[in-house]
């Protein structure tokens, strides 16, 4: 099961409450979840009807008939999940505003959680640093670190590097 997101993906739903969606087929033009997202995946989602809506992380079923709303992102219901009522809605693949990174005026992004990689490039092949470490950080176990200077530790802060484990500093 993979995080999958798409364009042109869109179908409809007359499902109502606030339990899994059972997915009624592509809308004119676009791509059912079965064909963009794929069976057993997990996608982002938003369900619409006039001033009903909903945003969140969803679950396709193994044969992508129907998607369990696994965890609510937004919505018109104090970001809970919306007790959809009768009628029909549309049902599209979305990528969630505070799940997306955005490059700011100064060509930067900023990134409120862990940026994790296997491996880190850059189009000059140099990556830049000029750092201060500004709250103490303790290594996790099994893990280890390294910088390019300089790097600066603020006054009363400590950077724990357990036993066995290496930080080296070029």
């Amino acid at each position: 099961m993979a995080l999958v997101v798409n364009d042109r993906v869109k179908e409809t739903t007359t499902t109502t409450g606030t339990g899994t969606v059972t997915l009624g087929g592509a809308v004119s033009g676009f791509d059912t979840f079965a064909a963009g997202i794929g069976n057993s995946n997990t996608t982002y989602y938003c369900i619409q009807a006039g001033a009903e809506f909903e945003v969140g992380l969803g679950t396709l079923a193994a044969d992508s008939s129907t998607l369990a709303r696994t965890t609510v992102i937004s919505s018109s219901n104090s970001d809970n999940a919306v007790n959809f009522s009768a009628g029909t809605k549309n049902v599209f693949c979305t990528l969630p505003a505070s799940k997306t990174p955005i490059l700011d005026a100064s060509g930067d992004v900023t990134l409120s959680g862990t940026l994790a990689a296997r491996e880190l490039e850059s189009s000059n092949g140099i990556i830049a640093n000029n750092e201060t470490v500004s709250a103490s950080y303790t290594f996790p176990t099994g893990y280890n670190a390294m910088s390019v200077g300089p790097i600066t530790i603020a006054n009363g802060v400590t950077v724990t590097v357990p036993s066995g484990q290496r930080w080296v500093i070029l």
